[in-house]
C-alpha cells in the first residue's frame, strides 16, 4: 500500500510521517543543493515543520551538512568546525541558539527550505485531505452541543477535547467568538456568555497525522442578528471569487483581489480582513502567502480565509483548505457554508 492508498485507507493518525518517509532522501539532496545556492554549510534544525519535512523524529536537534544528516543532542559536534554560515529554524529559541555552542553565522534555514515545502507531494496532499476531514468532524459536532448560557472559554474547552478525541495531535488554535466580539480578528475565548440572538464564529486549526488543517464556520444561535444574514451572504461569495481564481501561474495577490473585489462591491469594503489566505501543510502557517506575490503551482496547498468585521457589531470568517492542481483550485473539505442555527 502506497502513501495514497494510506490515505485513504486510514485514521488520520495513520498518517504519522507515513508520507515523508520515501521522499526523505529526494529532499535532503534537494536541500543540499540550496544549500550551496545560499552560501550554507549546515542546517541545524529543532523540533518543528522543517525538522519533520527532513524526516526528523525523536533527537533535539537534526543536523544537515554536505556529507551528514543526523539527529544529536549535540549539533557542535556535527557541523563542520570550518562552517562560516549555519541555517537555524525559524522556530529555535534564544536559549537553544546560545547552547549551540557553535562559531558561525546564523541565518535562517528557511532560505534553503520554505521553497522547497511549498508544493506538496500527492501523499502530503491526501494526508492533508484526511487531516481536514479530522477539523471538519470537529465543527460538524458543534450543533450537537448545548450552547446557550455558557461562556466562549467553555465552549473552546468543549471543542478542545472533541479535538483531542479525534486524533489531534497538536492544536494550534481553537477560537470561539460571539457577538460583537465576532468583529475581532484574533479574539481569544473569554467569559463572554452566549446567548440567544448572537453569531458565533468557531475555528479550529490543528495537527493530525503529521500535517495541519483549519476549517472555520459562522453560526447564529435561535436567530441571528440583525442585518446579519446580508453581511454574511457576501462572505461565501468572496469565497467563491477567490476559489474561483486559483490556477497555476497565477499571483496569490490575484486570488486576494477577486476576494477584495466582491466584498467592495458588497459596500462592506473597508471592514474586510486583509489576510485573506496563508499556506498550509507540515506547519499550520507557511508559504505561499498573498503578500509575497507567490505564483500559485499545481501541489500547493493554502486556507482561503475570507471575512468581514464591522466593529462592536458583528463579523463573520469562513476557512477552508484548497489544493491547487493543474486544472484549478480543488477544496480538501466538503463541509458547507450553510449558516446553521444552534438552538439550544
Amino acid at each position: 500500500m502506497g502513501p495514497l492508498d494510506a490515505a485513504e485507507a486510514g485514521s488520520p493518525g495513520a498518517f504519522a510521517a507515513e508520507p515523508v518517509v520515501g521522499l526523505v532522501a529526494g529532499r535532503i539532496a534537494a536541500v543540499r543543493e540550496g544549500m550551496v545556492a545560499a552560501g550554507v554549510d549546515a542546517l541545524v534544525l529543532r523540533p518543528s515543520p522543517d525538522y519533520r519535512f527532513l524526516g526528523g523524529r525523536e533527537g533535539a536537534f537534526l543536523v544537515v551538512t554536505a556529507e551528514v544528516v543526523a539527529e544529536t543532542d549535540d549539533p557542535a559536534s556535527v557541523v563542520p568546525s570550518g562552517a562560516r554560515r549555519v541555517g537555524v529554524d525559524a522556530e529555535m529559541r534564544v536559549r537553544e541558539l546560545f547552547g549551540l555552542a557553535i562559531e558561525a553565522e546564523f541565518v535562517p534555514a528557511s532560505a534553503v527550505l520554505a521553497p522547497l515545502r511549498l508544493c506538496k507531494e500527492p501523499g502530503e496532499v491526501a494526508a492533508i485531505r484526511r487531516a481536514v476531514a479530522a477539523a471538519e468532524g470537529v465543527l460538524a459536532g458543534v450543533r450537537e452541543l448545548s450552547w446557550f448560557g455558557v461562556t466562549e472559554r467553555e465552549m473552546a474547552r468543549r471543542l478542545g477535547l472533541l479535538l483531542v478525541e479525534s486524533g489531534c495531535e497538536h492544536v494550534a488554535a481553537l477560537r470561539v467568538a460571539a457577538g460583537e466580539h465576532t468583529a475581532r480578528p484574533s479574539h481569544v475565548p473569554g467569559d463572554r456568555v452566549i446567548n440567544p440572538g448572537d453569531a458565533v464564529t468557531v475555528s479550529v486549526c490543528g495537527r493530525w497525522g503529521g500535517y495541519c488543517a483549519e476549517a472555520a464556520r459562522v453560526f447564529v444561535v435561535a436567530e441571528p442578528p440583525e442585518d446579519f444574514d446580508a453581511m454574511y451572504s457576501v462572505v461565501p461569495a468572496a469565497y467563491r471569487a477567490g476559489l474561483a481564481a486559483v490556477r497555476p501561474g497565477v499571483p496569490m495577490s490575484e486570488v486576494a483581489t477577486a476576494v477584495a473585489e466582491v466584498i467592495d462591491g458588497s459596500g462592506y469594503g473597508r471592514y474586510a480582513s486583509p489576510h485573506v489566505a496563508h499556506g498550509i501543510g507540515l506547519g499550520p502557517d507557511e508559504g505561499p502567502r498573498p503578500g509575497e506575490d507567490t505564483v500559485l503551482s499545481a501541489g500547493m496547498t493554502f486556507c482561503l480565509e475570507p471575512a468581514i468585521h464591522v466593529p462592536d457589531l458583528f463579523g463573520a470568517r469562513l476557512a477552508d483548505v484548497i489544493a491547487c492542481t493543474e486544472s484549478g483550485a480543488l477544496p480538501l473539505g466538503s463541509l458547507p457554508h450553510t449558516l446553521h442555527t444552534l438552538d439550544h
